[in-house]
């Protein structure tokens, strides 16, 4: 099993950036696709970004399309979400996610493995 734990999180003010990190343990990262998810106060899980393993292809809700850039660096066990031009609505409990199965793409449930998240909050 893989265990992860993301780091990153704060309270920044709307067109701010952030640098979430999710490290892995337990596991080489290489072996599973990444995504992150984010939950809004109030509101469902929702999917953020996924990156799968080699060729790195990367997916992204259209939401944060052009401000958040997902990447992994196998060789450090990691996975980041580069966040730009934050807005309010971006106020979440942000999650890293694995799977080792290619069908792990938009939806919470097809993920196996979870980390605790970690709270971005946007003043505007």
């Amino acid at each position: 099993q893989v265990q992860l734990v993301e780091s990153g999180g704060g309270l920044v003010q709307a067109g701010d950036s952030l640098r979430l990190s999710c490290g892995a343990s337990g596991r080489t990262l290489s072996d599973y696709i990444m995504a992150w998810f984010r939950q809004p106060p109030g509101k469902e899980r929702e999917f953020v970004a996924r990156i799968s393993r080699s060729p790195q292809t990367t997916n992204y809700a259209d939401s944060v399309k052009g401000r958040f850039t997902i990447s992994r660096d196998n060789a450090k066990n990691t996975m980041y979400l580069q966040m730009n031009s934050l807005k309010a609505e971006d106020t979440a409990v942000y999650f890293c996610a694995a799977d080792r199965s290619p069908f792990a793409l938009f939806r919470a449930d097809t993920y196996d493995y979870w980390g605790q998240g970690t709270q971005v909050t946007v003043s505007s």
